[in-house]
């Protein structure tokens, strides 16, 4: 079989991924890391009370920025080739989410952990928000949107985890009355090209697809071709 090099790349990425029990442990330190993280923040917020209209208004907001920024995040983890950087073989395992789209069914808890580890860039994050809570003189309402965005992003993956998984009535209703990540809305992604990169419940995907348009390539014909000649091993599963 002639492989192109990325498709090369790919599967020697993966191999690393699957041989190399350290990737599967940094995710498992990521997740402990954030979680402990939001965790922290959470008791840390608590001095800094705000009327309970400010606190819905900064949730809100904050549901919004968080289907952004995880969005954001998505476009370029779904366009990034870079297999064989050092964080090669985590590209390469994320791309599997396109292969694979279907979930090991998982207590929600276990989810929020285990989703929680492919976060890397949340470390960096919630770090900020625990300077500028303890350094700086932003506002209670602000400091309230940031942590909420950083246990939102964790929540995001619960809801998109419930989008390709369940079929309870109520998960249903959440995701057609926007507060979850609806199949229909999320079936764009899996069955276009290079838009519907949103997973929390998908309401900032039309600004997300015009940057998409004009900064991306797209995966159909792009990274999803990276791994079309790659072999699902028996225990690879979501």
């Amino acid at each position: 079989m002639n492989l192109s090099p990325k498709q090369k790349q790919f599967n020697t990425a993966m191999e690393l991924f699957n041989s190399k029990s350290v990737y599967k442990s940094f995710g498992t330190l990521v997740s402990v890391i954030n979680i402990s993280l939001q965790i922290y923040l959470i008791y840390a917020i608590l001095p800094f009370s705000i009327d309970p209209v400010f606190q819905l208004v900064s949730f809100l907001a904050a549901y919004l920025l968080t289907d952004f920024i995880n969005g954001l995040v998505h476009m370029y983890m779904d366009n990034n080739e870079n297999y064989e950087s050092q964080a090669g073989p985590l590209i390469a395992n994320f791309h599997m989410h396109h292969k694979i789209p279907q979930y090991r069914k998982h207590n929600l808890f276990v989810v929020y952990f285990n989703e929680t580890g492919s976060k890397i860039w949340l470390i960096g994050y919630l770090l900020v928000v625990v300077l500028l809570l303890h350094y700086s003189s932003v506002s209670p309402v602000v400091i309230h949107i940031l942590v909420y965005v950083g246990i939102l992003s964790s929540v995001a993956e619960v809801s998109h985890y419930l989008c390709h998984t369940s079929t309870s009535q109520l998960v249903v209703f959440f995701g057609d009355i926007g507060l979850l990540l609806s199949k229909r809305h999320h079936a764009s992604h899996h069955l276009n090209d290079n838009n519907g990169y949103a997973f929390l419940n998908g309401f900032t995907d039309p600004p997300l697809d015009l940057i998409a348009k004009k900064f991306c390539k797209g995966y159909k014909n792009h990274t999803d071709l990276h791994f079309a000649c790659y072999e699902v091993q028996d225990t690879e599963s979501r």
